[in-house]
Formats: C-alpha cells, sequence, structure tokens
C-alpha cells in the first residue's frame, strides 16, 4: 500500500542556497553556474529521470535547465531573493515507472505549468521502496510575449464585510 509523502520548502539565497547546486542535484546533470564560474555536479550510482516542462508562451531557452536556473538567479538578485519553490512527493509503488511519471507529469502541468510556472522534475529511483519525485518551480509566470513576469503577491481569504479572516485564536490570516 502506498504511504503518502509531500513537503514544500523554497529555494533562496537567503539561506546561502543556489538554483542551479539544487538543479544539478536533483537532475544529476553538470551544471554551470555563470554568477559563481563554476560547475556544479553530483555523482549518483542511479541517474535520475528528469525533464523540464513549460507553459505555453516561455521562450525557448526555458526548457534548458541549466540557462533558465541561471536567468532565475539573474533576474533575483536581492541577498534574500527565493529562486525557486521545490516540491518534494513519494510516488506509488503500486505504479509502473511509466505510470508514476504519467501521473506526476499530469498533476504538475494543471497545477504549476498550466498557472505560468516551469517545472523542472527529478524523479529518483535509487531504492526500490522509494520512488519520489523533487520539482522545482519557478517563482515568476512568463508574460504572453516571453518576458518574465512578476511574483504572484499574497491573497488573503475575505469574510462578507471584506475583512481578513483567522483561524481561532491565531494572529496570521489564512
Amino acid at each position: 500500500m502506498a504511504i503518502f509523502h509531500m513537503s514544500f520548502s523554497n529555494i533562496s539565497a537567503g539561506k546561502g542556497r543556489s538554483a542551479i547546486a539544487s538543479a544539478a542535484y536533483r537532475s544529476g546533470e553538470k551544471l554551470f553556474d555563470d554568477k559563481e564560474g563554476r560547475h556544479y555536479f553530483y555523482a549518483r550510482s542511479i541517474m535520475p529521470e528528469s525533464f523540464i516542462l513549460t507553459p505555453k508562451n516561455s521562450p525557448e531557452w526555458a526548457s534548458d535547465r541549466e540557462q533558465l536556473w541561471n536567468e532565475v538567479e539573474k533576474k533575483d538578485r536581492k541577498s534574500n531573493s527565493r529562486y525557486a519553490k521545490e516540491f518534494n512527493v513519494a510516488l506509488p509503488v503500486e505504479l509502473s515507472e511509466s505510470e508514476q511519471k504519467e501521473l506526476l507529469t499530469k498533476y504538475v502541468q494543471e497545477n504549476f505549468v498550466d498557472e505560468g510556472m516551469v517545472a523542472d522534475v527529478a524523479i529518483h529511483r535509487d531504492h526500490p521502496d522509494n520512488p519520489h519525485a523533487h520539482v522545482m518551480l519557478t517563482n515568476r509566470p512568463f508574460n504572453s510575449d516571453g518576458t518574465w513576469g512578476i511574483k504572484s503577491k499574497k491573497q488573503y481569504i475575505l469574510d462578507d464585510n471584506g475583512n481578513k479572516t483567522y483561524i481561532g485564536t491565531s494572529k496570521y490570516p489564512k
């Protein structure tokens, strides 16, 4: 029986992380970081199955992992910039490898790529009992002309009077 796991995190400069290094680790590819002038490569005994899903209005270069994440780091240059969101999800062992990939691709396409994000997907099958995927998502969508759009802002859930709603005694709005 499948055991569900899904976790989200940010890849940000403020935490000393690099989008290039993160993509190299997840994909198993050797990637060059333009900003640091160095290559990142993490050897793996079993290579992940990796691919990139892009929205319709993205430029051609967005399908190139190295160029994509270098462009993200060029666009967001602040010391506390968030380069990407990442989620890690367990894949059901009951499904074949092709069914796992199809399920994951459909989920990522419908929930993220169709909303304008680029998804860098790496499926790890290092251990037969733990197939899982790492998905790095751009924080910025692409405009209709293929240029970077703005990062999305928080949207609060409002009550009937237009006021922010809260859960119980929490000081943070929904």
